[in-house]
């Protein structure tokens, strides 16, 4: 990985515009999950939108990656590649977002949630709202002179107080007009670790929760990523970034997810979840 880079000025703009985008992105795929879509469909929305925003979907042909988004259903951690499956009634269905603006040596922005198909298991209840739960408190360790451990610290403790996992083998991760860059951000570890957070880095948090054990499998296609155990998992994220005085969430959205945020057992998090009244100028620089 190379340096993490310390934006500022009309590079910064540019990266809000690529998480923003992003987020949008997110929003608009929420209307069409529902039982009866594959996640081949979901992977057309997704690059048609993107690319009519003249963006480009940053998935796409990364180190050989065949589509423009991840969709990992139910027990597949992440990397999910969209295929001819169809979503049925009680599946759990992640998609990883991540758009480059402009369409050519632009800037990535970078997000995920977990949707509900349908009615979902009291399982499938459980270790989706452990994620959501786990953004939030992992988003809120993020302060000018903290380490990069506080964070998994917090996101573990909080997980395992829940009789879940945390993924070991896939991180968190430096972002910017790099895909993936420094530093790595595990969710998992311990306090008073790693990297001291500074103002202007930026990187992803993106706790991958599993409701059995935290081991992984990687099949034959060398992307997609299974429970050991092929229990459930679920993955919330947002791309962040440290501010003097604590943290922007430039991924944020401005509305509700359905068939996410939009349930009644659903409780959204004042960090992670969306900012409704949120202004154009509201963030600091």
């Amino acid at each position: 990985m190379s340096k993490t880079d310390l934006l500022a000025g009309a590079e910064l703009q540019q990266m809000r515009a690529a998480c923003r985008l992003a987020a949008e992105t997110l929003e608009m795929i929420a209307d069409h999950i529902r039982p009866g879509i594959t996640t081949d469909d979901i992977n057309t929305l997704v690059h048609d939108y993107t690319i009519a925003h003249s963006a480009y979907p940053s998935p796409l042909n990364y180190r050989g990656f065949p589509k423009s988004v991840c969709t990992s259903l139910n027990e597949v951690v992440c990397h999910g590649i969209p295929e001819a499956r169809v979503l049925k009634d009680g599946d759990i269905l992640n998609v990883d977002v991540t758009s480059m603006l402009p369409n050519v040596n632009g800037f990535h922005g970078d997000t995920s949630a977990t949707f509900y198909v349908g009615e979902p298991s009291p399982m499938a209840r459980h270790v989706v709202e452990v994620a959501r739960q786990a953004l939030e408190i992992g988003i809120a360790q993020v302060k000018p002179d903290k380490r990069i451990g506080d964070i998994g610290h917090a996101i573990q403790v909080f997980v395992e107080s829940k009789g879940c996992s945390v993924v070991r083998e896939y991180t968190g991760h430096g972002i910017g007009r790099t895909f993936h860059t420094e530093p790595t951000v595990a969710h998992y570890g311990r306090a008073g670790t790693g990297p001291r957070m500074r103002p202007g880095m930026i990187f992803t948090i993106e706790p991958m929760v599993n409701l059995g054990g935290w081991q992984t499998e990687l099949m034959a296609d060398e992307w997609t990523v299974l429970t050991k155990d092929r229990s459930l998992s679920a993955q919330f994220e947002h791309t962040v970034r440290v501010t003097r005085t604590g943290v922007e969430v430039m991924t944020r959205r401005t509305k509700v997810l359905t068939r996410c945020e939009d349930l009644s057992w659903v409780k959204l998090g004042p960090l992670s979840g969306p900012q409704l009244d949120r202004g154009a100028d509201e963030v600091e620089s």
